[in-house]
């Protein structure tokens, strides 16, 4: 697998060692071996101690399948980020666009003239650090930091690292924001100073949908007989252009419609063609946040509050609303086009009611049921505490 040869000395005819024309020239030892592709390679060292060393290593690496070859890593981290980049064709635009923005900025400025087998923990660490005190804040570092490790694992999957240094680096706690939720009095008031797009502000109260998934929302996906809507897609806006997409979770879902809030779209999608937009911009086309923002939500807002809320907030209102209204975890998780349901907890988890007490009651009454044996004092010392 791995052979050692002597460049000063051969095995003359008399088996005797004689002195090659490289005697005393450069490093004595030559260590060849044949990678897993078959290409020959070979490495020279001073001390023989050290080709031993390396050949045990190369021949267990190539027997354990975990051989990395090694001028693999010396591709510079700014041919490698673009590589990288380019084979992200499976993100949606948005994402990616958002991606090379990481990359541009922040990669390659600091990682762009790095080999990538000189890529260090320590040095990651720093890194990240530096990103802090620069201004970055903890969730900005956290997805920074996130796109070098995308790129480096990437680098482990070619063959090219043995590891990821970018693995096990802390990261910046990013500070908790407390969710703002209306009720639903707060939600009809703003609807109201909202005017004509009353109707979208209940919808977004009541939905949750994202602000791409209603503007891309579509008269054919919405049932006003059976109070449901498809959502199966969303409009992003990308430096200035939009991009058409599926949901952020890349799957389509149902969601709900109450009969308060179908009856306030009725009108306007009633008698339109199935591919027309339910909530179109003043003059057709696709309803930009910004613009709507500017024109008709930031100055309703600046009139009943809270201040400073955002037509995301709404979605986090239609949760509380939802799980107040008793809905349960996996019917939000699936209202809100979350992937997991842990995610839904994560998010919303301390608006669910304490069911504890529901819990020990309910426990009473099944031990306590005529079926179960129980014992002959009824189950305690008559005082009222555990026997």
């Amino acid at each position: 697998m791995a052979d050692i040869d002597d460049r000063w000395y051969r095995k003359g005819a008399n088996g005797k060692q004689v002195r090659t024309d490289r005697y005393g020239k450069g490093s004595r030892w030559v260590v060849r071996w044949r990678d897993p592709g078959g290409a020959q390679r070979k490495k020279s060292f001073r001390l023989k101690t050290d080709a031993e060393d390396f050949a045990g290593s190369v021949r267990q690496d190539l027997r354990t399948g975990s051989y990395i070859a090694p001028d693999a890593g010396k591709v510079l981290g700014e041919e490698w980020a673009r590589r990288w980049l380019d084979a992200q064709g499976h993100l949606k635009e948005s994402t990616r666009e958002r991606t090379r923005g990481v990359v541009e900025n922040h990669v390659i400025p600091r990682w762009g003239r790095t080999p990538l087998a000189a890529v260090t923990h320590a040095d990651v660490q720093t890194w990240v650090t530096q990103l802090g005190r620069e201004g970055s804040s903890p969730r900005s570092v956290a997805k920074i930091h996130g796109v070098l490790r995308q790129l480096l694992d990437w680098a482990v999957k070619d063959g090219r690292l043995a590891r990821n240094p970018a693995v096990g680096v802390p990261l910046p706690r990013p500070a908790l924001h407390a969710h703002r939720y209306l009720d639903h009095s707060e939600v009809a008031m703003l609807a109201k100073e909202c005017g004509d797009y009353s109707p979208l502000v209940r919808f977004l109260s009541y939905t949750g949908l994202r602000w791409g998934e209603a503007a891309a929302l579509r008269v054919g996906s919405v049932d006003l007989n059976r109070r449901r809507v498809q959502v199966v897609a969303s409009v992003t806006e990308v430096n200035g252009h939009l991009v058409w997409g599926s949901p952020k979770t890349h799957a389509r879902r149902t969601v709900p419609l109450p009969r308060f809030v179908a009856q306030a779209i009725a009108p306007a999608i009633e008698d339109q063609d199935a591919d027309a937009l339910v909530f179109p911009a003043p003059r057709g086309g696709v309803l930009r946040v910004r613009n709507f923002r500017r024109g008709v939500f930031d100055s309703a807002v600046s009139r009943v509050g809270p201040t400073g809320l955002h037509p995301h907030e709404l979605r986090h209102t239609a949760a509380s609303l939802a799980i107040a209204s008793g809905a349960d975890v996996k019917v939000v998780q699936m209202m809100l086009g979350h992937k997991t349901a842990t995610m839904t907890l994560d998010l919303y988890g301390h608006l669910f009611p304490d069911r504890l007490d529901d819990l020990a009651d309910r426990m009473d009454s099944a031990a306590c049921a005529p079926d179960v044996p129980q014992d002959a004092d009824g189950g305690g010392d008559g005082t009222g505490s555990p026997g």
